[in-house]
């Protein structure tokens, strides 16, 4: 080919022909082979979820011959075999370096990372407590159960190791074994949550009954009653695990094969000092925000004394956790569409680049409001077609519609604000950031005359108005500025204080009878614990955002 200078024109063209469908037949190779992985894990996993979805739901029945012990090996093995495949891909990618040569910044945030070691540690401290509490009557129980939560523990601390290690790398080329099994390990993870989903729904319609939980081994000493509590309440840091864990799995998964591109990313903003943090804000969104984070702890503890206690006290602890909630949420609402129309005269262009990171932040962002939105309208039709037409259910039904607007502004204002990049310095084509530089009204320094040789501001030895810029300050672009930090701080705070109290056990869902008495309790419970997680995992996600949003801005 090097020669075909010396060949005949019939040899040169076939030469030619040979060489463009060479380079054309390989990419399509490649891109066939990456495509047939991705179906066979998808294929694998569908299966394997189905099958375990089954045996978890079935024996959640009384009437079906599906026992606990059956689902608990079922969920055992698959977290030996997970745990089998994680030290076995660790070790092979140890001896083998060239296999994850690139370094991948945009596909670890931080916060997804450290979510999930928090939540890590939460279930290794439940795993404690319930072999703890199987422990204390091992003579009839079946040694399954506490062997269970030893080989959750250790598939925990191998799988948060493992992908904090390995989160940040892919591979070089998509290779069906490692599909299959980072597919195989998200089953593991989403079959782990729907269990402890089930178990947690049928401890509290057993619990809201007052009936035993079927458990044919007395529970009497104070140990173990200490570890039965312990276990239970800190079943919904469980299931924040399974979905962090999902979450990255998923991730890396993705990017399994995929080229990285530096030219266009998201997340690469300037990270402030803790001493600057607050520099170039009005001040109002984090005072403001403050003031309601500290409100918000006031009424959460109110609220968990009040139900906790005597139960006379229930119907105001609702009325104050629900005014808060209208308050905080309808101020949010109202600020999120005040930063919307703040960008309608925003004159950054918008980046239109595919960016893999952003996409999969949009779609968490989607995906998990969906949780929130389904427990909103479960809500609104019980209100609604209830017959209680008293100031709790005014307040519930305000609450829910409050939700729904609030996420959905909330996700407008995330996701235009992720779509916007930081300003850039005029004839620039690196298409870098540059911090603490803005632009000024071109047209109105188009009739200036030249200025004189001020090599310290521009570099050259003489600078005309157009080339100076972007160290002219443009006083109503500094004023958007300030005003979108002051609305990301303040969604930030608020969004801390409203994942605090689900997350440490605020549910107003079941002290409200109105929702149980409309649905009835098993119902109710399992809308509730299925969906509630995915707004607690919004929450988190949505802070991670607004302060990138923050940076941005």
């Amino acid at each position: 080919f090097l020669e075909g200078d010396r060949l005949t024109g019939k040899e040169a063209r076939g030469a030619w022909t040979f060489q463009v469908l060479h380079f054309s037949i390989l990419p399509l190779r490649r891109l066939q082979k990456k495509k047939g992985g991705r179906m066979l894990s998808v294929l694998l996993s569908v299966n394997v979820l189905l099958l375990a979805c089954t045996l978890i739901s079935s024996g959640a029945f009384n009437k079906v011959a599906v026992y606990d012990t059956d689902v608990f090996a079922l969920l055992t093995a698959m977290m030996l075999l997970t745990t089998i495949w994680i030290l076995f891909y660790l070790l092979r990618t140890s001896r083998r370096p060239d296999a994850v040569p690139y370094l991948d910044s945009h596909a670890g945030p931080i916060w997804l990372q450290g979510g999930l070691v928090l939540f890590g540690v939460c279930t290794l401290v439940m795993d404690v407590f319930k072999t703890g509490y199987y422990s204390s009557f091992y003579e009839c129980q079946s040694a399954i159960k506490i062997l269970h939560p030893i080989i959750q523990a250790i598939f925990v601390i191998v799988q948060v190791n493992g992908e904090v290690d390995f989160y940040l790398m892919k591979v070089r080329a998509p290779e069906i074994d490692e599909r299959c099994g980072l597919m195989f390990t998200l089953t593991t993870n989403l079959a782990i949550w729907m269990a402890a989903v089930v178990d947690e729904s049928v401890h509290q319609a057993h619990s809201y009954s007052g009936n035993s939980t079927g458990e044919a081994c007395p529970c009497n000493t104070t140990f173990c009653k200490i570890f039965k509590q312990g276990y239970f309440y800190l079943y919904p840091f469980n299931i924040e695990y399974s979905l962090f864990a999902s979450t990255m799995v998923y991730v890396m998964w993705k990017n399994v094969g995929r080229l990285i591109s530096s030219s266009h990313g998201h997340g690469h903003g300037h990270t402030p000092s803790p001493a600057s943090f607050f520099r170039g804000t009005l001040f109002i969104g984090p005072v403001l925000g403050l003031l309601i984070l500290v409100v918000g702890l006031g009424v959460f503890i109110i609220y968990e004394v009040q139900v906790s206690g005597d139960k006379s006290g229930t119907h105001q602890a609702l009325i104050l956790y629900y005014s808060f909630n209208v308050a905080c949420l309808g101020l949010m609402t109202l600020v999120s569409l005040g930063g919307s129309i703040i960008y309608r005269f925003d004159q950054r262009t918008m980046d239109h680049h595919k960016n893999p990171t952003r996409t999969v932040d949009v779609a968490l962002l989607m995906g998990a409001a969906l949780g929130q939105y389904a427990i909103s309208y479960y809500s609104i039709v019980a209100v609604v077609v209830g017959t209680p037409r008293d100031l709790l259910g005014g307040l519930n039904l305000s609450y829910s519609l409050l939700m729904i607007a609030q996420h959905t502004f909330q996700n407008i204002f995330i996701i235009e604000s992720l779509h916007r990049g930081p300003p850039t310095v005029q004839g620039d084509t690196s298409n870098e950031p540059i911090h603490g530089l803005i632009y000024t009204n071109q047209d109105a320094l188009q009739t200036l005359p030249a200025y004189p040789s001020t090599p310290r501001l521009v570099g050259s030895t003489s600078a005309s108005p157009q080339e100076a810029l972007t160290i002219i300050s443009d006083p109503q672009r500094n004023w958007r500025r300030r005003c979108l930090k002051d609305i990301s701080l303040f969604l930030l705070l608020c969004n801390v204080i409203l994942w605090i109290m689900p997350a440490f056990g605020a549910r107003p869902h079941f002290n409200n009878n109105l929702e149980v008495d409309f649905y009835g309790y098993s119902l109710w419970a399992a809308i509730v614990n299925i969906c509630l997680p995915f707004g607690i995992f919004y929450r988190m996600h949505a802070v991670s955002s607004l302060l990138e949003v923050y940076v941005l801005s």
